[in-house]
């Protein structure tokens, strides 16, 4: 049987996985630094102001945090001087401070999982979490310059970031956040979209690309569908928080062998006050049928292992587990599945 690392590299190569991957059984969660400095936002913590100066909430039953964004506590009040609004944190850190972190990915059996550097929120958030998202998407339009210059000055500090990740704690994958639409729709145009985006992320996933990275792993839970040939040429091995509005099948048809999907299972279909483990595996069956396990790995949409409601991840698990018994013949005993977490 193969490892879980093995099998979701069969199924991003489109070769011969012995069986669907079980979410995130394959890929371990992994912080560095900055997140020590600016952590995560846990369920019921409001107000709290990161070291961007964004004031961020994480009301409890809801998948995660978000920015605040009363006139007060905006962080840009005028686009035309965002300089002297945005002031991109200190990534300085003691070697004592490396080196703890680094014992954290040594402790992961990277025969059995990628060592992923986590890092959130990506390029096109940070404009919003700064801005506010209607102001971000109105300066798109009237103020390209200011706009281009305020994601250099991020993609700069993001590129400072990678290069203390990769030297110091050298993971094989990368999951990186930024969201980049709703429901059914893009937050902007393809066009747009590269227009502003395209090159940065380029050099971004690049750099992790030629520094030991394996897998460049993107998360944005949302419809993405149009994005998905920019996606391929940033760089970007496997999008997660692909939802069915997407067409899954079609998307793994047209582009399969270039870039894999990560998810088809979303929270509103699961994850809900009730939820029973009949539904549960009811979704991750049609999910499953309807895309097979090449160049996909059945997940839950959000952004990391986990559900709002408490025993959902853990049901869709046993169900996946369950399939690949039947259809298989791979007992979930056999499995080596890592626990679901992000290792802090």
């Amino acid at each position: 049987m193969l490892t879980p690392k093995q099998n979701m590299l069969e199924v991003i190569k489109g070769g011969n996985p012995d069986r669907f991957v079980n979410q995130y059984e394959a890929v371990q969660l992994l912080f560095h630094p900055f997140m020590f400095a600016n952590p995560l936002l846990q369920p019921g913590q409001e107000n709290v102001v990161n070291a961007w100066g964004v004031t961020n909430t994480f009301p409890k039953g809801v998948p995660g945090s978000f920015p605040v964004h009363t006139p007060d506590k905006i962080v840009v009040k005028d686009i035309e001087d965002w300089k002297d609004y945005v002031h991109a944190p200190s990534l300085k850190f003691t070697q004592d401070q490396w080196d703890m972190v680094k014992a954290q990915y040594d402790a992961v059996d990277g025969e059995q999982a990628f060592k992923a550097a986590f890092v959130a929120p990506g390029l096109f958030e940070q404009t919003h979490h700064l801005c506010e998202i209607s102001n971000a998407l109105v300066y798109y339009i009237t103020n390209p310059d200011e706009m281009h210059d305020l994601i250099k000055y991020l993609t700069e500090w993001e590129l400072e970031l990678a290069e203390g990740i990769c030297s110091n704690l050298h993971p094989d994958a990368l999951f990186h956040h930024d969201d980049w639409g709703g429901l059914d729709s893009t937050f902007m145009s393809p066009a747009m979209f590269d227009e502003f985006l395209l090159e940065p992320y380029k050099e971004i996933y690049g750099y992790y690309h030629s520094h030991g990275v394996e897998l460049v792993i993107h998360h944005s839970d949302s419809y993405a569908a149009t994005l998905v040939p920019s996606m391929i040429e940033m760089g970007i091995d496997v999008w997660q928080g692909c939802m069915e509005t997407n067409n899954l099948p079609e998307l793994i048809r047209k582009y399969g062998g270039k870039i894999s999907f990560m998810g088809g299972i979303e929270n509103r279909a699961v994850d809900f006050e009730g939820w029973t483990d009949e539904n549960c595996d009811a979704v991750v069956r049609r999910v499953c049928e309807e895309c097979g396990n090449k160049y996909f790995i059945p997940c839950i949409a959000q952004g990391g292992p986990g559900s709002v409601y408490p025993g959902v991840y853990k049901s869709l698990c046993d169900s996946i587990d369950k399939l690949n018994e039947e259809k298989f013949g791979i007992k979930a005993s056999e499995s080596t599945r890592l626990p679901w977490q992000i290792i802090f």
